[in-house]
């Protein structure tokens, strides 16, 4: 059975992607998009299941025409491949794309962090706590996607403290890359031996200790991107 899904605002600021006064098609395609795109940085579309434009649109409970325009646009975002109307994938990780993804990452989101800095103030501060409160459970669970969605949000609390659009819409782009994988390979070797550097992060940003917020971003990135390179590459 088709899961319901209901057309929305996209989560991102309007103003980010030029979505703001839709009518209800334009927003309909927006919701589809922005849908899927949060799928892909979740992780709950993964690489090696391949994707279909019909299989999707049942699942959404839409037409086939906004699922065809979120895939193009997710493809010249670099998160999928369109090879026909019938083969739709998730691009393979090599070496190559792994060592961009990283060091892209790793110059962008210390920074987000530590520009978000200033802006902390104590509800987000709280917020950071809760979630990666949940985040804890998660791994007590087992629960990945639990896990992908809450470090996901984590991440853009932060970021979008201080509303950088451009600098948060590219880093976002990032995500898209190597969600897939990332669940993948939590799935396979689990999070629980990963060092906490969420909760080094929320002493830094209360210590207000940029360079102690830095190290931490940039620990959590290669503490996490390291599964993928330990994975070798797999697709699952």
């Amino acid at each position: 059975m088709p899961s319901t899904f209901t057309a929305r605002t996209p989560n991102t600021n309007p103003s980010e992607t030029g979505e703001a006064d839709l009518g209800p098609e334009p927003l309909l395609h927006a919701s589809v998009y922005e849908e899927l795109r949060r799928r892909m940085i979740t992780g709950k579309l993964v690489p090696g299941g391949g994707l279909s434009t019909r299989g999707l649109a049942l699942e959404l409970g839409v037409s086939q025409m906004p699922v065809r325009d979120a895939l193009s646009r997710l493809a010249a975002e670099g998160a999928i491949q369109i090879r026909s109307k019938r083969r739709i994938e998730i691009p393979p990780m090599t070496e190559e794309r792994f060592t961009d993804l990283l060091e892209c990452r790793l110059m962008l989101e210390p920074e987000a962090a530590v520009q978000a800095l200033p802006h902390a103030n104590p509800a987000l501060i709280k917020r950071l706590r809760e979630i990666d409160a949940i985040m804890d459970s998660a791994i007590e669970n087992g629960d990945v996607i639990a896990y992908m969605e809450c470090n996901f949000e984590f991440h853009f609390t932060l970021y979008r403290a201080h509303n950088r659009q451009t600098l948060n819409r590219l880093i976002e782009t990032l995500w898209l890359q190597f969600g897939p994988f990332m669940r993948v390979v939590y799935g396979r070797y689990g999070t629980a031996n990963l060092v906490d550097q969420h909760r080094i992060a929320i002493d830094a940003i209360e210590a207000r200790d940029a360079d102690a917020l830095r190290r931490a971003i940039a620990s959590d990135i290669s503490d996490g991107m390291g599964l993928i390179g330990h994975s070798r590459w797999s697709d699952g």
